[in-house]
């Protein structure tokens, strides 16, 4: 029986939408964060928050009971938020996270822009989301369980300013 390609694998995960395009997996992605390009702290186990939404205000028109005007006031971007098994007080992103976090406000906040990659089955990128002047707002380590075997966790939630897709 021959080998198959290891780099061809993923391909049979993708599906494919009603038009007959291609729909990528999801589970083959990187993060940058920094302008640098030999970051260590690149390898996540998840990553969500990539949503933009439209923020409206109500106004209820007199005399008219059928519907409320919907008034757009600005979009609204979520956190992002990344997990990964704890890191060492070495990685750049744990003193980051340190700095800002631990530092109460006494130390100036280091923005810094992150980008998130959508590959394909070769390590293309497909999509990437680019995040302005992003820092961490919240550091949480999963809880301990005695009865659990698996990994220590680390969820970190980057605050940004915009996101900007590009395909």
């Amino acid at each position: 029986m021959p080998t198959p390609d290891p780099a061809a694998w993923p391909a049979q995960v993708v599906q494919e939408d009603t038009l007959g395009a291609q729909l990528p997996a999801a589970f083959q992605f990187t993060v940058s964060i920094g302008s640098g390009t030999g970051s260590g702290d690149s390898s996540f186990q998840e990553v969500s928050g990539l949503e933009l939404s439209m923020e409206v205000d109500e106004l209820r028109e007199g005399g008219e009971n059928r519907f409320m005007h919907q008034l757009p006031t600005g979009v609204k971007q979520k956190r992002l938020t990344l997990k990964r098994g704890v890191a060492p007080m070495s990685s750049a992103l744990v003193s980051w996270c340190r700095s800002t976090l631990e530092g109460g406000l006494s130390v100036s906040i280091k923005l810094a822009p992150v980008t998130v990659k959508l590959l394909d089955a070769k390590a293309n990128p497909l999509r990437t989301w680019s995040l302005t002047n992003a820092y961490p707002v919240r550091w949480e380590i999963d809880s301990f369980q005695s009865t659990k075997n698996e990994v220590a966790l680390e969820t970190i939630e980057l605050a940004y300013q915009f996101v900007q897709r590009s395909d």
